[in-house]
């Protein structure tokens, strides 16, 4: 199986420079001394989640005649965003599969950027927005399952080396593994003497799951929907696994309660929304037994229900 290269992520990074913003590193005055600690804020992005790099890249990617038809996604929020997002900077028509449990105000950001949005139940998206390009036409832009999505991720990892060259340890939520094995492969080229550990919520932990039994996770749908994490509901593919495999030095997990405390944590003290996804790297740094040295957590993206984070701050004060 042929894996990313520097140069697809290097590529990735010149065609999409115009509708990405380059984030920065943003250090925390409250991290021990020992593991000192800087946050890449993702949820600046327009779309408020760092999906805007792998959607822009896929979609500068198709041709134009074949773009002009249309583009299609599934998601559980944040891809679907992003798709949507790109599709109207081209111009093109975008049609978004949701699920019954993607967050509303993921479902409202999608159809505000003019996409058309179909929800349909957790296990059946995937088949739904392959039926739709069969009888509708347009390019599948999947969420992670795609070098050229891969390549748009990484792009993460080249900004991080270039800002902190010395870096030691870098925090990566994973998911569909789309974003961990972009960034990983930047990361090991860059700055190859850190690590990259992923992170999940234990009750999606497929992954880490899958990363120490040495095969590609099986975890049913219903199992990984369990989490407060939507956005880490997905599973590896092949292609990604093999990135992660390859190229990630471990994976820890963190509790519900954790990820929680953490939202806490990065709105209180780094004055940084995230949303329960773009948190666990914050709750690994937390909770989880971790290397010492120059720490980098990625928040993966701020798109966080209103109420809960209001539930998450009130909870503070009690």
């Amino acid at each position: 199986m042929q894996l990313i290269t520097i140069d697809d992520i290097e590529a990735a990074a010149a065609r999409t420079s115009a509708s990405v913003v380059r984030t920065p590193l943003v250090p925390c005055l409250w991290a021990d001394d020992d593991r000192p600690l800087w946050l890449k804020p993702e949820q600046l992005q327009p779309i408020g989640a760092f999906k805007i790099r792998g959607a822009a890249n896929a979609v500068a990617r198709i041709p134009e005649d074949v773009r002009s038809h249309g583009v299609v996604a599934y998601s559980s929020g944040n891809h679907a965003q992003a798709v949507a997002y790109t599709a109207k900077l081209y111009g093109v028509p975008a049609t978004i599969v949701v699920t019954t449990n993607t967050p509303q105000v993921k479902i409202d950001a999608t159809a505000r950027h003019g996409a058309k949005v179909v929800v349909v139940p957790p296990a059946d998206r995937e088949s739904a927005a392959h039926e739709i390009v069969e009888k509708e036409g347009g390019t599948l832009v999947p969420p992670f399952d795609h070098p050229d999505v891969i390549a748009g991720q990484g792009t993460i990892g080249l900004e991080i080396a270039a800002d902190l060259p010395d870096v030691e340890v870098v925090l990566v939520p994973v998911s569909g593994g789309g974003l961990i094995a972009g960034i990983a492969t930047a990361i090991k080229a860059k700055a190859p003497n850190a690590r990259v550990i992923g992170v999940e919520p234990e009750l999606a932990g497929d992954t880490t799951d899958g990363f120490r039994h040495h095969h590609l996770p099986d975890w049913s749908t219903d199992d990984r929907a369990r989490t407060i994490a939507d956005g880490l509901r997905s599973t590896p593919s092949e292609l990604t696994f093999a990135h992660i495999t390859k190229l990630v030095d471990d994976m820890v997990t963190v509790s519900e309660d954790q990820i929680r405390e953490a939202i806490g944590v990065l709105a209180t003290r780094s004055q940084q929304v995230a949303e329960p996804s773009g948190a666990v790297t914050t709750a690994a740094y937390l909770h989880a037994d971790l290397p010492k040295g120059r720490t980098v957590a990625l928040v993966s993206g701020g798109n966080i229900d209103p109420a809960l984070l209001a539930e998450i701050l009130s909870g503070l004060q009690s």
